[in-house]
């Protein structure tokens, strides 16, 4: 089978290449999948550089953690009625591959209403921001404040802040992203770059409690957005775009009670309660199938274009993820 593979660490688009390997063959309790469609996330990205917390074996690792697809074959002890039906799942390893190997009680059956585009993003980018918003200190009626407001994460916040009645400001660091979530019906959208721009941030806020502040960004950002938050308020990192050190002051920190934490939704998936893991699950595949949920696409490529697809994934300003389609 076809496959995305890197023999080394280092820069996506100098060390995945497309070449040959065997087909797998799924053990007890797992199934092989055909892939439909598997997308680019950033964690995919810092996995191939090898700053992520999650290191594949080398030489010969194939790239992807996500993927919606068709079940081919069961193993031992798996019903063999899946066979056929449609899937998606994350947390996984392989998934850029014409087939990848995956365990069957991880699978999201996918219904009918919902497109591989769809599918193939439904899990891993809106399960760690509906998971993160589970945890958040801010409730309904209550403000929280995100930045990169125009990534996977940021627009689907908005949806599930929305449905739970939360308040929340959208900040972006680019007059054009503002306005292209204007124009997606995005409210309470703020360019960082604007003078004045925390000034007309506390005019939205009025009496309202801000409560918690999302923080994808880094650098100097995240002193503003303690500066923003109300007492007893949380800072959460949950990326850094810039790279660039936290520069915050204690004076803040110290005299509203501030708490600063970090949130990688690999641990919090892997320690959440099934029965929860469960109940938020179908309140994503809820909002999917009402129309609420709307993942765009930002480019397909074969696995034989590795190279477009890298550079693709790593333009700013994307519509959507880029996807694989084998």
């Amino acid at each position: 089978m076809l496959a995305a593979i890197h023999d080394r660490f280092g820069e996506p688009f100098d060390v995945l290449q497309s070449r040959d390997v065997d087909m797998p063959h799924p053990g007890a309790g797992e199934v092989r999948i055909r892939t439909s469609l598997s997308p680019i996330h950033n964690h995919d990205l810092w996995t191939i550089r090898g700053n992520y917390g999650y290191k594949p074996p080398l030489p010969g690792a194939i790239g992807g953690t996500e993927a919606a697809g068709v079940v081919e074959a069961v193993g031992e002890g798996v019903d063999a009625g899946l066979v056929g039906r449609r899937a998606a799942i994350a947390g996984v390893h392989g998934t850029w591959a014409e087939y990848f190997i995956a365990p069957a009680n991880g699978l999201l059956p996918l219904p009918d209403q919902i497109s591989d585009e769809l599918g193939a993003q439904l899990i891993a980018m809106p399960f760690s921001a509906i998971s993160l918003l589970e945890v958040l200190k801010a409730k309904k009626g209550d403000w929280i404040v995100q930045t990169a407001a125009n990534g996977a994460v940021g627009r689907i916040m908005v949806v599930l802040a929305k449905a739970r009645g939360i308040h929340l400001l959208s900040l972006v660091r680019r007059a054009e992203a503002a306005e292209e979530l204007r124009k997606a019906g995005v409210e309470n959208v703020l360019t960082t770059s604007d003078a004045g721009w925390k000034d007309a941030a506390r005019a939205l806020f009025g009496d309202g409690a801000v409560m918690s502040a999302i923080d994808s960004v880094g650098g100097e950002l995240s002193a503003d957005l303690v500066d923003l938050l109300s007492r007893d308020g949380e800072l959460v990192v949950f990326g850094t775009a810039t790279g660039a050190p936290m520069p915050l002051l204690s004076g803040p920190l110290i005299m509203k009670h501030i708490t600063v934490k970090g949130f990688w939704g690999s641990r919090v998936s892997a320690d959440m309660d099934p029965a929860l893991r469960k109940q938020l699950i179908s309140e994503l595949v809820k909002l999917a199938l009402q129309g609420d949920l709307k993942l765009e696409t930002g480019g397909i490529y074969g696995l034989n274009q590795v190279g477009e697809a890298m550079k693709a994934a790593l333009t700013p300003g994307r519509a959507g993820k880029v996807m694989f389609k084998p």
